[in-house]
């Protein structure tokens, strides 16, 4: 499925022209102006899973984030925008094929990394209360007998009493204090967060999604990211680096490294050439030890051919013998015998058997 079709950024002469229109002079960048009209890019064509492939500072990144800002998508982390970010977006236009879903969003690995920090806060905050109830749970039990003066005190009471009659256990479960939140390692954390962003059909923005992600699990994105693409009618725009993700069938890749950015097959990409080439060199490597050749004394076979033994001796002739030795396969066997190869058989002819006199 194909929701986005086009997206046209502002060429170098209407960069110019803004940028002879601004009066102020106390910025020292234009961020984002003339950072993709540099590399040649006025226009990107989209396919169901469309690539942006470049080395840091490419302006990868910054053509995702317009192309959310441009399009509102939602997004939950904030991104890194500029006084002039606005001004750069109206300049901006696309095209879509059909209007975009709810579902549409951009998630990015600041997204998972405020994930991660947040779920981590909240188990902190779970951690503290917890010590906080077990504290007061064995404050209450070893107090003396509890003495109520006015109706204030009767949660003091009820509390006391709980703690004297129920285990450390169900006294902080019964307070709503409950097991922490499930935390994972920092690739399935990742893992989890993108999948679980992308939900049904809907244009999906991903920046870098490899991060904290082992080859393995990147393997699996991709395979997550064929399948959503093909059988739910999403359509993906990532930012990446990964040889696993730019190797995704189908995908249309955008170069930003090239001059001016244009599309290419993932093997004719910098960096895919640059692991083909590491792993080249270490070919041996990877090879199975070779064991050391044992000295082979056995007797090699006799030739063979036409359905007979020949076992080399002496022969006579120099000529026919220095014949066989060269291509003994394409001579007939009268001439192998002169060389000097006798028939492993019996060379006695058979007897025929006795014919029984008539009668």
């Amino acid at each position: 499925m194909i929701f986005l079709k086009e997206f046209f950024f502002p060429s170098y002469d209407q960069e110019y022209q803004v940028r002879l229109q601004e009066k102020r002079t106390c910025f020292n960048t234009m961020y984002p102006f003339f950072v993709l009209s540099s590399r040649g890019l006025t226009r990107l064509d989209f396919a169901p899973i469309t690539l942006f492939y470049g080395g840091n500072g490419s302006g990868k990144t910054t053509a995702l984030n317009v192309i959310a800002e441009a399009l509102s998508l939602k997004r939950d982390a904030p991104f890194n925008r500029s006084s002039f970010f606005g001004t750069y977006v109206s300049l901006c236009r696309y095209a879509l094929s059909k209007p975009l879903p709810d579902f549409s969003r951009v998630v990015t690995s600041d997204d998972v990394f405020d994930y991660m920090l947040s779920l981590r806060a909240v188990n902190e905050g779970i951690d503290e209360t917890r010590e906080k109830l077990f504290e007061d749970y064995f404050e209450k039990r070893r107090s003396g007998p509890f003495r109520m003066t006015s109706l204030n005190d009767y949660d003091e009471l009820k509390k006391t009493t709980d703690a004297r009659k129920m285990t450390l256990s169900r006294f902080v479960k019964g307070e709503g204090v409950w097991q922490n939140e499930r935390e994972q390692s920092n690739g399935e954390s990742a893992y989890f967060y993108f999948t679980s962003r992308i939900d049904g059909a809907g244009l999906y923005l991903l920046d870098e999604p490899e991060n904290s992600l082992s080859p393995k699990k990147q393997l699996e994105l991709a395979q997550f990211l064929e399948n959503e693409a093909r059988f739910f009618d999403s359509q993906f725009v990532i930012a990446t680096h990964s040889p696993f993700l730019l190797a995704m069938r189908g995908a249309k890749i955008y170069d930003f490294d090239g001059d001016p950015v244009d599309v290419k097959r993932w093997t004719q990409l910098e960096s895919v050439k640059t692991y083909f080439d590491f792993f080249e060199s270490h070919r041996r490597d990877f090879l199975p030890p070779s064991t050391p050749s044992q000295p082979n004394n056995r007797k090699k076979p006799p030739f063979v051919r036409g359905g007979f033994k020949f076992i080399s001796c002496r022969g006579s002739d120099p000529a026919d013998r220095a014949a066989v030795r060269k291509s003994p396969c394409t001579l007939p066997a009268s001439t192998l015998v002169r060389a000097g190869w006798r028939n492993s058989r019996s060379s006695a002819p058979r007897s025929r058997p006795a014919s029984r006199p008539l009668r």
